[in-house]
């Protein structure tokens, strides 16, 4: 789509939409929401710009690759958080929380935010995939 307003509306939404992403991400690990939410968001902030100005707009943000690694990444992240304290004989997506790691606003810090995290990278980057690839198959025609 080649239009001057929505390329304008792109740039004053993006960031807008990332800070709402984060806000999500970070409220979530304490009530619903969390990584799920938060990465769709994110993701769709990148998906704005590949509609506003084409793939290649968007892949000056982020590539495929950086989208492959960011799944890679994530599925490691959240795997470690849920088997990891079967090392430790807690059960399988055990919560710890470190005494004294709280942050105000966001809440205690812990595995489940870690495992949000990794949630996270692995929803942007399959929805990054899958909309890029399918945006650069409709470009192509």
């Amino acid at each position: 789509m080649d239009s001057l307003i929505v390329r304008t509306a792109t740039k004053t939404i993006l960031p807008l939409l990332l800070m709402f992403a984060i806000f999500l991400f970070l409220r979530g690990h304490n009530e619903p929401g969390g990584g799920f939410i938060g990465g769709l968001v994110a993701a769709a902030a990148i998906i704005l710009l590949a509609v506003s100005g084409g793939v290649r707009h968007a892949e000056t943000v982020t590539t495929r690759q950086t989208a492959q690694r960011m799944m890679a990444v994530g599925l490691l992240l959240a795997w470690l958080t849920a088997v990891g304290p079967i090392l430790w004989g807690k059960p399988l997506l055990y919560g710890y929380w470190p005494p004294g790691w709280e942050i105000l606003g966001i809440g205690k810090l812990g595995t489940p935010l870690l495992f949000d995290l990794g949630v996270f990278f692995v929803v942007i980057g399959m929805t990054l995939l899958v909309v890029l690839q399918l945006v650069d198959r409709v470009e192509k025609r």
